[in-house]
């Protein structure tokens, strides 16, 4: 069955890759020049399996507005805000404040992440891959008390649910993570012992080649026009490429239609009558080529009270933070650049020179509860795998790995209620 993936990111190309092996004659359709060069570009390297969690947690505002106009504060709000940005924060507040729907998402999620971490084992161990992957755990370290009270809420919902993690004192975190400083006392910290880390941007190329030696289709600089329908079926997408050497409009047909298109996502879904508000919440991040091995990260460290997390990527490190809702603005201010790079010299100062870092700005694709859509469409050919926030990198093969179950009439290994693709109805929202 002729199957259109919209969308060349982790995303995308990962379920491009599972439904070739299923079967599927499948083409990638992308605005941009190639794959994974928007939010999969040069995110946080980190593959958080237990680490995911709901954006609308019922602290999230009070949160953002403690730290608002605080320099290091990680949430950021553009002023005066753009119209989207404020409805997108009234919907955040009342999925926040809607009771045990962030249990209920939390615990979606997290079992996610374990489907996801079972299916990027199972793609290193059957595809030769080269992207700096490797799963040394994620330690989350404070020396604030009331983080360290949240850390505890986190650890009894993996508990729950059989996750693997361990409380470290001082010489544990020691022995996992040599090179990191503690300018003041760490209170207890947490090691999910199974999470990952890697380049989501070479690990999606590395599968694009995959995915073409398999007889997968991409078709880059191909601007979504319109689209062809029949009934409760999408028959065709109506494209135009963006490319002056081969201008022109065409009409790909369809059996199926698979929606991976990250920040793209709400308009595109609008024109087949779905409602998916997906808001560009803004990241930062620095990569710089290591100095020293001894003093940098093994793997991945959050840093709680900077809100940063740190990650080696073989012999580079990345650091990445903040979340800024600013609609599609491009630009890095300075400022923003600075506090990552305090942050990351005050746990592993001298392991790489982030003075000389590439810096990166993109826009994580985020649904105002927190899970992504996942499944069927409104349509009877319309598939969903898009708004991960900034889990993208984390639950791509799982997701990826679910939504060929679902169109193959399979029964997934876990309950899809919370990724209800069609969930943003004028209804209230509900617990699942």
């Amino acid at each position: 069955m002729k199957t259109l993936v919209i969308g060349a990111g982790v995303a995308g190309v990962t379920t491009a890759w599972t439904l070739s092996q299923r079967g599927y004659d499948v083409t990638v359709i992308d605005a941009l020049d190639g794959a994974a060069m928007e939010t999969s570009y040069a995110n946080a390297g980190q593959r958080s399996y237990g680490h995911v969690s709901p954006w609308a947690a019922p602290d999230v505002i009070g949160v953002g507005l403690r730290g608002l106009f605080s320099r290091q504060g990680p949430l950021k709000v553009h002023f005066p805000p753009h119209p989207s940005t404020i409805s997108f924060l009234m919907r955040t507040l009342r999925y926040a404040t809607t009771p045990r729907l962030y249990e209920s998402n939390n615990t979606a999620m997290l079992k996610l992440g374990m489907v996801s971490r079972e299916a990027f084992l199972a793609l290193e161990d059957e595809l030769s891959l080269n992207f700096d992957g490797d799963h040394q755990g994620l330690l989350e370290v404070t020396s604030d008390p009331q983080e360290a009270s949240g850390l505890h809420n986190k650890a009894h919902a993996l508990t729950q649910l059989g996750i693997h993690h361990e409380w470290l004192e001082s010489d544990a975190v020691n022995r996992q993570e040599p090179g990191l400083q503690c300018p003041k006392p760490l209170q207890s910290s947490l090691l999910i012992n199974g999470d990952g880390t890697g380049d989501c941007h070479r690990f999606t190329r590395e599968m694009m080649a995959h995915c073409e030696s398999a007889g997968v289709r991409f078709q880059f600089n191909t601007q979504l026009v319109g689209w062809q329908r029949s009934g409760n079926r999408v028959t065709g997408a109506e494209l135009a490429s963006s490319d002056p050497e081969t201008a022109g409009t065409w009409t790909e047909t369809a059996d199926n239609v698979v929606l991976c298109a990250g920040c793209g996502s709400r308009k595109i879904a609008r024109k087949l009558g779905l409602s998916l508000p997906v808001y560009p919440v803004k990241g930062y991040s620095l990569t710089a080529e290591l100095k020293d091995a001894d003093r940098a990260p093994r793997s991945t460290v959050v840093d709680l009270d900077r809100k940063v997390a740190i990650t080696r990527l073989g012999d580079r490190m990345r650091v990445t933070g903040f979340a800024e809702l600013a609609a599609f603005d491009r630009r890095i201010p300075q400022t923003r650049l600075d506090v990552i790079r305090e942050a990351v010299e005050s746990r592993f100062s001298g392991a790489a020179d982030f003075h000389n870092a590439e810096a990166w700005t993109g826009f994580r694709p985020m649904l105002p509860d927190g899970p992504p859509a996942l499944g069927k469409g409104p349509l009877e050919n319309l598939y969903v795998n898009t708004g991960h926030g900034t889990f993208g990198w984390t639950l791509s093969a799982g997701s990826a790995r679910i939504l060929g179950q679902v169109m193959d009439g399979e029964t997934p290994p876990i309950a899809l209620d919370a990724f209800n693709p069609m969930r943003f109805s004028k209804r209230p929202p509900h617990p699942r």
